[in-house]
């Protein structure tokens, strides 16, 4: 017998032998039991070495000797797949497709997903939070429809039946192997001491045990079959009675049982050796539990491991204890909690899986078996069983997310689906469990009560300061019990379960009344405790959320009885806990809890029943006692706001603010506020009306203010706070009676209204507002209310505006807004007042309604909020109307509208707004029509002491009240006069005298009519009703005294509205009734002329209305009318009163000329942004607009913008430009390809920059090094296609000592600034532009005058030695250098700058570092740089012509003169000078050189633009037009030939020769120098004399076909290949000379550059004929000069002739530059880079990027990557761009740019169907690409505007 550790082929032998003896060969008992030693020792071994071995044993063994790989195909071979199953973890990418969800948790893998068929779908991708597992396959979550190609057929009839001895070993094996598996769990368990867990062990242990589960998961993924097997072991209770029950022999295994019982016991968990718990156990499982709770309760806890938790829960005396006691003994079920007894391996691998926290490889390998069915049944039950223990673990766990994760993890795979559900709780009591778990934990937190009655309160609430609460730990629990309501025949058994509704309304007390605010009176809170977030939370999810998924099985009639029971235990709970906190009629003063969640599951079934279930209102209500009782808390939050939003709560805080916005806002409003309020609707509809109102205003402290006296006593109220109380308590009573979301609306209609009042808000984009309307708030469902009509509703009020992009470069989103006729007929300020979190979106709101109705010209003024028609009331709620035709609301309104029209203190327009509001509600649901005939005086005697006669609003109007009764202090005006004889009615305020009859005081009558309704109700009255004064709470200081007064008042309703209008529009007798003068609007109602409008307005509408709806009113009115009224008497104004007029008078003018100002500003800042920032401004330099103007000055002018003196540039005080300097490489990305380049999105695409302008120049370089003298060949090319120096400039001017003390104060300012100051960065005092250097102004004009000279006064040769003369003067520079002036200095200075912008690496190229042709090659290079940009920039050729796009904001001119100062520091020798080699014929000096020195540069492999920057820039400044044109002339000649020498190598033999020969006759004749057949056939046959032409003439016939070449196309490659050089040449004149660049076609521009250069002969006029070689001037005869520089070449390849013609210039076509193409649909990005393994650290990013310049993928800010303190897109952006970087990040899709030390987010330019952006892929939502949007980015890339347009800028520290 091989020892355990044999080699493989031992092993291998071993197996094979076992495995044939085992399947029938005999001895099959002694190879059983040789079988199980061997594994016995196999498997014992320690972690690392041992374990791979005995992993390897089990390998050979379960093949039975056959290869590994074989016996998984062999196996795989069997598997019925239908499931896909594939179990993933957090931040795994998936997809939820809700068309093909049955259960909202559906999600697929993305492979499934791309391979069912979802086009069209309402799909997202999602980053899975928890982890979960694709459902492809599962008819029970999705439909059929949406499974992927691989699981749509229903496979397992075509699988074979598996071969009885394939698994026969795994049999065997396994049993084993999950034995030891186990033991090791065990061993490596130990209990904690003093309550910390070792944690280290445990990781340890889990670290030791990986390679082990990893192979139980390699063997999940070999499919059904092995599943099946692996099932069978892990269910079989046998295998694991005969192997773990401490079998005796084995001492090790006897200490592992040991080890397990005591992990047992220090859970908390009885090991049931009890026989009678046993039986219990047994017993349980069939019955119901609780008939077994006693005996269970009792032997459990007797136990010896009573959990430390247990003992303090029973035996804790003190908090809230009658209520704990009660809890443990009527729902503890022991049972539940407290036993578990593991029967099978699966079990107990449970049990240890949650000792250890879920670990992720334990999870994922349960999770992966459950494509089997019979696992599936068996492990729900086990988790279910363990159920109470998770809890427990959960609670002490210090990494409570993280588990949370795991646990939903595996329980939303569990409890999704339907079937599962429903058997589980039919057989393993479910339902009660979870309530169980739910109850206890809460238990562990709660604390008593404040509410109310603080001393004796017994109500207990959960802490909301505990972690439990604070950190969501209950969540896994609630988001399971959630699931599982969401199933039909779940939530039916939970609804039908009495018992378990009262222990679910017990839990749901625990949250009623939690975190209770009191009202801070005397000092701020020190401490703001941001407790509130927990209790808000708490209430959505573990109340709210299962009430909604209760809520949705409540939806027909046969469903009544559910409701009935929700109702009957809700008021239960509610009668306890009003009984509870002792709460008789008044709620205590100054406190308020916004949590009252058995009150809105009491509304919400209230409301179900009458929408849906047609059940009677009345047969489901309480007494009146009840609903009194009710309506006090609800009421309360409501008074709460008011106050809160009235500042009264300050001292409490931010933080309450934060509640009363939380409250309203659109995730809570459905679940908190709407019942609420629909809760006091249905109180208001069963209670006396006139005892509702009084408490409204009783509530919002406002009786008080509520008389006729013009001035009160507030006991309860600080008069600041008056207004907007009573503009509270109005507004709140308008949304009450107007209010129909449960009153009658239909789904449609209120997800309409919603929709309707958030656009008026706000234009929003799609996803906010998805966001933004409520929800049906079951969470799990998914689905808006009625989420097909959510689009279509949308398209029905909303019109969509594309997103646009404003010209500062901030992206709008696509937004939708308002229809017109939504404004004008939908627009509902109750709605938007009810909706709005923060005050300012009514204001908004509002502002939009008045810009609408000016636009549409419907009404000019400042409209008031429309009044808009209700949709019908329910049957059921008529009574709420009661509210509107009540004496008490009659008397509140006539009062106001008194103290309105009388100017009282303290009312707001916004008051009479509502009080109109209210009438107008009251005219519109008037009861039956009055009789007209009733004779109104009667009606005066019937009533005499009263206000009204009675309670019917229209009839109401016209009652004239002559005298009040009020009290009033002393000092008021009211009571010198005498009261008249004439009876009085009664006073409004508060009034002690009650042993009149006349007084009516709104809260003795309320109190009058509680002590009725409660003696009605009970007997013993007394003992209920405790003495309350509402004086209780009066404010402390002696109140002055009250006295009587009787005021006169002869006024109605009508009467005073009648007032107010002439009031309001400020005439007498404005009123005028409108059916004088057509009677037809009595008869049409709906008058559009009075829908919108003010005040005004609003009461012609009442007026109408009030006429329309009673003749007597009509009447009235025009009696009132023609009584010409008396003018309202002028009040007498006290001083003080006079004082407070005098400062409000003040104020307002002093707004108005603030106004006035800052329009005036803000014009003045306009005009300055439109000549300042205009980008493509038309005009010409500064200089050169003065020039013009004022053409005998010399000097240019510059405006400093610092100190605001104007003045020239001087040596001493020079002037400079603000200019930023940036490196850049944007000109080194243009390729030479046409059709623009890919971002690569599989891996055949790549990307190689070869092609680029950048590689192309860098290959040349070096290759010119190769053969030539160093010094010339950095004199032969331009560099800075990579890294070169990019200028640029606002515009604006500064002197430069200004300059200097203006970066001090920057630098002394410590407000951190998005720049750097001590790199020299500033923002420009006037422009704010960002920049970080000054360009000195050179003096003097800028401009040389003698612009247009006739050419003819010198000859060509004179000028051309007086170029030679000129480049010699060396040190005569106009500014000698020996003496340093400041202007030197700064141009030293900004040259320092300018060489810093770049790296090092782009400015050293020479062989030799340092030397200082380097130095010559980067300034000379720096002007080509921008003379290219500035092309690229004009779209890459000059046929738009004009000024230089950049107008006044060129700095060129200013560069050159900075530019030249320094090149003529650097002498040439004059014998290298290129001057002579183009324009002398000299001796061959090539026979005197030694061979060692590499020669220089052949004339014609020299660039011409780089020569002529030399030529231009080391003559003496400023230079004459004439020399310019002198170099210009030369410098052709020189690109002519190259040209043709390039020509000359492109065409084959056969065309060499003819052309040779047809150019040869040409030449003698006169004009020979000028036809381009000469010149050719000359450059021919002197090239023919190397070696140029003979090697692989073969390949070249290949290239071209023969016939190519017609004279016009040769005529046409000339022209190309000079064009770039005019280009530039152009350019450079336009800014040294000033003048404008003539404008032409494409197909003329060569001949008008020629033109403009001069190039051209002035006689020259016909184009037809016009060939580019008639520009040509000679210096000397053209034969012999290109005889010269052809001899270089034909020198050159006689040594090295294969670089001959490598070398001669190519035509240079380059594109413009751009940025990679990106794909159509960003999926495609998504799915292709965002698993893709970084080339350099080999590992999948964290955060992948991707360059849009190049295409290199990167790792965004990872570790992995770092280089020398610099992170990767850092490092690329440096190599890729000179320091600019722009990286698409793919995990965001948005994209970041890069800039020096800095970088912003610039956004995304892929956007949804709803032209939103998703930034971090949040919604998922398919994007595709916004074309604008991306040319948008080029744009500011190629004209390097990113500084200048994009304002959000961070430092990004390299970490990017």
């Amino acid at each position: 017998m091989a020892g355990a550790s044999a080699s493989g082929r031992e092993k291998r032998a071993t197996a094979a032998r076992l495995k044939a003896a085992l399947s029938g060969g005999g001895g099959e008992s002694g190879a059983a039991a040789e079988l199980q030693a061997l594994l016995e020792r196999a498997l014992a071994a320690g972690g690392g070495e041992a374990a791979a071995e005995a992993l390897e044993w089990c390998r050979w063994l379960l093949s039975g000797g056959e290869p590994w790989e074989d016996f998984v195909q062999a196996v795989r071979a069997y598997d019925p797949a239908t499931l896909c199953g594939l179990v993933w973890t957090a931040n795994f990418v998936a997809y939820r497709c809700r068309t093909c969800g049955i259960s909202p948790c559906m999600s697929l893998c993305a492979e499934c997903f791309h391979q069912g068929e979802h086009a069209g779908h309402d799909y997202n991708m999602f980053r899975s939070q928890a982890g979960g597992a694709c459902d492809c396959g599962d008819g029970n979550v999705m439909r059929e429809a949406g499974f992927c190609k691989r699981h749509r057929m229903k496979s397992s009839s075509y699988v074979p039946c598996v071969p009885k001895d394939l698994l026969m070993m795994s049999e065997l094996v396994l049993p084993q192997f999950i034995f030891s598996l186990i033991q090791y769990l065990r061993d490596g368990y130990n209990e904690p001491t003093l309550d910390l867990p070792s944690e280290k062990d445990l990781h340890r242990i889990l670290q030791m045990l990986e390679p082990h589960i990893s192979f139980l998961e390699d063997l999940t993924k070999m499919g059904g079959a092995m599943r099946s097997v692996l099932t069978q072991v892990l269910t079989n209770q046998q295998f694991y009675k005969d192997l773990s029950s401490g079998v005796e022999e084995n001492a090790c295994a006897k200490k592992s049982h040991e080890k397990y019982l005591i992990a047992l016991k220090g859970s908390g968990l009885a090991f049931p050796e009890d026989k009678l718990v046993c039986g219990i156990q047994e017993q349980a499982s069939g019955t119901s539990t609780l008939s077994i709770q006693g005996l269970a309760g009792a032997t459990a806890s007797s136990g010896p491991g009573e959990s430390s938790d247990e003992e303090d829960q029973n035996g804790s005396q003190g908090v809230g204890k009658r209520k704990r006691v009660k809890l443990s003994s009527s729902t503890k079920d022991q049972s539940i909690m407290d036993v578990l007894k593991h029967k099978c391996f699966l079990e107990e691998l449970l049990f240890w899986t949650i000792k250890y926290e879920f670990p992720q490889k334990m999870v994922t390998f349960l999770l992966n078996m459950l494509p089997d069915q019979d696992y599936k049944i068996a492990f729900t039950k086990t988790f279910v069983q363990h159920y109470a223990f998770i809890m427990k673990t959960l609670k002490k766990s210090h990494e409570s997310d993280t588990m949370s994760n795991r646990i939903v993890h595996i329980s939303v795979q569990l409890f999704s689906n339907e079937e599962l559900a429903r058997q589980v709780t039919e057989e393993c009591q479910l339902l009660d469990i979870m309530v169980t778990v739910l109850l206890y934990m809460m238990e562990s937190c709660l604390i008593k009560s404040e509410l109310q009655d603080e001393e004796n309160s017994l109500h207990v609430v959960v802490n909301c300061g505990e972690a439990l609460l604070k950190n969501n730990t209950y969540w896994p629990l609630v988001s399971d019990f959630i699931n599982i309501l969401s199933h039909q025949s779940v939530a039916k058994k939970f609804l039908e379960d009495h018992s378990l509704l009262v222990t679910w309304m017990n839990f749901v007390s625990f949250f009623q009344g939690m975190n209770l605010n009191k009202r801070e009176l005397n000092e701020h809170v020190e401490f703001e405790s941001q407790t509130y977030y927990a209790a808000f939370a708490a209430e959505l999810e573990a109340c709210a959320q299962p009430m909604w998924g209760l809520l949705s099985h409540c939806k027909i009639r046969e469903t009544q009885e559910y409701t009935r029971n929700v109702v009957r235990y809700c008021l239960e709970a509610l009668q306890d806990w009003f009984d509870a906190i002792n709460f008789v009629d008044e709620p205590a003063p100054n406190q308020v809890t916004f949590h009252l969640p058995l009150h809105r599951y009491y509304a919400m079934f209230l409301s179900k029943a009458v929408k849906c279930q047609e059940l009677d209102l009345d047969s489901i209500l309480p007494d009146q006692e009840m609903l009194m009782k009710l309506m006090i808390h609800p009421l309360q939050i409501q008074a709460s706001l008011s106050e809160i939003h009235s500042n009264m709560w300050v001292r409490n805080g931010l933080q309450i603010k934060g509640q009363a916005m939380t409250y309203v806002q659109s995730h809570f409003c459905n679940s908190m506020i709407d019942p609420d309020i629909y809760l006091l609707q249905v109180c208001a509809s069963r209670l006396d009306p006139d005892y509702f109102i009084s408490s409204v205003f009783e509530r919002f402290k406002v009786v008080d203010l509520l008389t006729m006296a013009s001035q009160h006593q507030n006991t309860v109220l600080d008069s600041e706070h008056e207004r907007s109380m009573l503009e509270g308590a109005l507004t709140f009573l308008v949304i009450l009676l107007s209010l129909r979301l449960h009153l009658g609306m239909t789904d449609d209609e209120i997800l309409r209204a919603e929709m309707v009042a958030q656009l008026c808000m706000n234009d929003r984009t799609h996803s906010s507002l998805l966001d933004l309307i409520p929800e049906n708030p079951n969470p799990k469902s998914g689905i808006v209310p009625g989420s097909l009509s959510f689009e279509s509703m949308l398209s029905a009020v909303a019109d969509f505006k594309a997103p646009v992009f404003e010209p500062g470069g901030s992206m709008q989103q696509g937004m939708y807004t308002p229809k017109a006729d939504i404004w004008d007929k939908e627009f509902d300020p109750v709605m938007v007042i009810l909706r709005t979190v923060y005050r300012r979106d009514v204001q908004s709101a509002m502002d939009r309604y008045t810009a609408f109705l000016k636009q549409s010209g419907k009404f000019p003024g400042n409209p008031w909020p429309p009044y808009k028609k209700r949709t019908p009331l329910h049957p059921s709620y008529k009574g709420l109307l009661k509210l509107l035709h009540c004496k008490t609301l009659h008397i509140v309104l006539f009062t106001l509208l008194y103290k309105i029209l009388m100017d009282h203190q303290n009312l707001s327009e916004h008051v009479l707004c509502m009080v109109l509001y209210l009438i107008e509600l009251g005219l519109e649901d008037s009861p039956e029509q009055e009789s007209d005939e009733e004779d109104s005086v009667s009606g005066h005697e019937r009533c005499h002491d009263s206000w009204f006669p009675g309670s019917n609003l229209v009839s109401n109007m016209r009652h004239f009240i002559n005298y009040v009764r009020v009290r009033v202090p002393e000092t008021a005006p009211e009571v010198k006069r005498e009261p008249p004889a004439s009876t009085s009615s009664d006073g409004l305020a508060s009034s002690q005298n009650s042993g009149t009859a006349q007084v009516f005081s709104l809260v003795a009558e309320r109190r009058k009519k509680f002590q009725e309704i409660i003696n009605r109700n009970s007997s013993e009255a007394s003992q209920v009703v405790r003495p309350k004064t509402s004086m209780k709470w009066s404010a402390p200081g002696a109140t002055p005294q009250l006295t009587t007064a009787i005021l006169e008042i002869k006024e109605s309703i009508l009467s005073l509205l009648i007032k107010l209008h002439h009031k309001l529009s400020g005439k007498q007798n404005s009123y005028y009734p409108p059916w004088f003068d057509d009677m037809e609007v009595l008869i049409q109602p709906e008058n559009p002329k009075y829908s919108h409008g003010d005040g005004m307005t609003a009461v012609e509408r009442i007026l109408l209305k009030a006429a329309i709806q009673s003749r007597l009113n009509k009447r009235i009115i025009e009696e009132l009318c023609r009584k010409v009224t008396p003018p309202v008497p002028p009040k007498k104004i006290s001083p003080a009163e006079k004082k407070t007029l005098d400062k409000e008078e003040r104020r307002q003018k002093a707004r108005e000329r603030q106004q006035k100002l800052l329009a005036e500003f803000a014009s003045r800042q306009k005009s300055f942004m439109e000549t300042a920032m205009d980008v493509e401004s038309p005009d010409a330099d500064i200089a050169m607009e003065i020039a013009t103007s004022e053409q005998h000055v010399s000097e240019a002018v510059y405006d400093c913008v610092i100190c605001g003196q104007s003045g020239p540039s001087t040596e001493d005080r020079p002037t400079g430009l603000v200019v930023l300097l940036q490196a850049s490489s944007v000109l080194g990305q243009c390729r030479n390809s046409t059709e623009p380049k890919k971002l690569p999105t599989s891996e055949e695409e790549q990307i190689y920059p070869s092609d680029t302008c950048a590689a192309v120049h860098d290959v040349r370089l070096t290759t010119l090094q190769q053969y030539f003298k160093d010094s010339s060949c950095l004199q032969a090319v331009s560099i800075g296609w990579e890294g070169g120096v990019y200028v640029q400039t606002c515009g604006h001017t500064l002197h430069i000592d200004c300059h200097k003390s203006y970066m001090e104060s920057l630098r002394n300012d410590q407000v951190l600034q998005g720049f750097s100051v001590d790199k020299g960065e500033f923002t420009c005092p006037l422009c704010r532009q960002f920049a970080n250097s000054v360009l000195p102004c050179y003096p003097g004009n800028n401009v040389e005058r003698s612009l247009w000279q006739c050419y003819n006064n010198k000859n060509m040769q004179d000028l051309i030695k007086e170029v030679e003369d000129l480049q010699e003067q060396l040190g005569t520079f106009p500014v000698s250098i020996s003496s340093e002036t400041n202007l030197s200095k700064e141009m030293e200075s900004v040259m320092k700058d300018i060489k810093s912008t770049t790296q090092k690496k782009y400015t050293d190229y020479s062989k030799t570092p340092g030397s200082p042709d380097n130095d010559f090659l980067f300034m000379y290079s720096v002007a080509r740089t921008n003379l290219e940009l500035e092309l690229v920039h004009r779209g890459g050729n000059l046929c738009l012509g004009g000024a230089s796009t950049a107008g006044k904001r060129s700095c060129l001119n200013q560069l050159f003169h900075v530019l030249a100062m320094h090149m003529r520091l650097y002498s040439i020798d004059s014998a290298y000078n290129p001057w002579r080699k183009l324009t002398q014929l000299i001796q061959d000096r090539n026979s005197q050189m030694s061979s060692e020195e590499l020669p220089e540069v052949p004339v014609l492999y020299r660039d011409v633009s780089s020569l002529l920057l030399i030529q231009i820039l080391t003559m003496p400044q400023p230079l004459h037009k004439e020399h310019f044109t002198c170099i210009v002339k030369v410098l052709f000649t020189l690109l002519y030939t190259q040209a043709l020498a390039a020509f000359s190598v492109k065409c084959n033999v056969e065309d060499r020769v003819v052309w040779k020969n047809s150019g040869a006759l040409k030449k003698n004749t006169s004009n020979g120098e000028k036809s381009w057949e000469a010149l050719l056939s000359h450059v021919i046959s002197e090239l023919s004399k190397g070696k140029m032409f003979e090697e692989g003439e073969i390949e070249e016939l290949a290239m071209v076909s023969p016939s190519a070449w017609s004279p016009e196309s040769i005529e046409c490659y000339l022209q190309h290949f000079c064009l770039p050089f005019l280009r530039i040449t152009c350019l450079l004149q336009h800014h040294l000379f000033g003048g404008d660049l003539p404008s032409c076609q494409e197909d003329e521009e060569f001949t008008v550059l020629a033109n403009c250069l001069g190039l051209l002969s002035s006689s020259f006029q016909s184009p037809h004929q016009f060939t580019s070689a008639s520009c040509l001037d000679w210096p000397v005869p053209a034969f012999n000069m290109i005889s010269q520089w052809c001899l270089e070449l034909a020198s050159f390849s006689d040594r090295h002739a294969e670089q001959v013609k490598a070398l001669l210039i190519q035509e240079p076509k380059w594109d413009l530059p751009c940025l990679l193409q990106l794909p159509e649909n960003y999926n495609t990005i998504f799915q292709y880079y965002h698993r893709k393994t970084c080339t350099v650290c080999t590992k999948v990013p964290k955060d992948p990027a991707v360059c849009l310049v190049c295409g290199t993928f990167v790792c965004l800010k990872g570790l992995c990557c770092k280089q020398q303190s610099y992170c990767e897109c850092v490092l690329h952006s440096q190599n890729c761009g000179a320091g600019t970087g722009i990286f698409l990040l793919i995990n965001a899709s948005v994209i970041i740019i890069i800039r020096g030390h800095r970088f912003c987010l610039w956004g995304s330019v892929y956007l949804d169907a709803h032209g939103e952006e998703d930034r971090d892929l949040r919604r998922g939502k398919p994007l595709y690409i916004c074309k604008e949007r991306y040319k948008v980015l080029e744009q500011q890339w190629v004209s390097h505007t990113f500084d200048h347009i994009n304002k959000r800028w961070g430092p990004h520290y390299n970490g990017l």
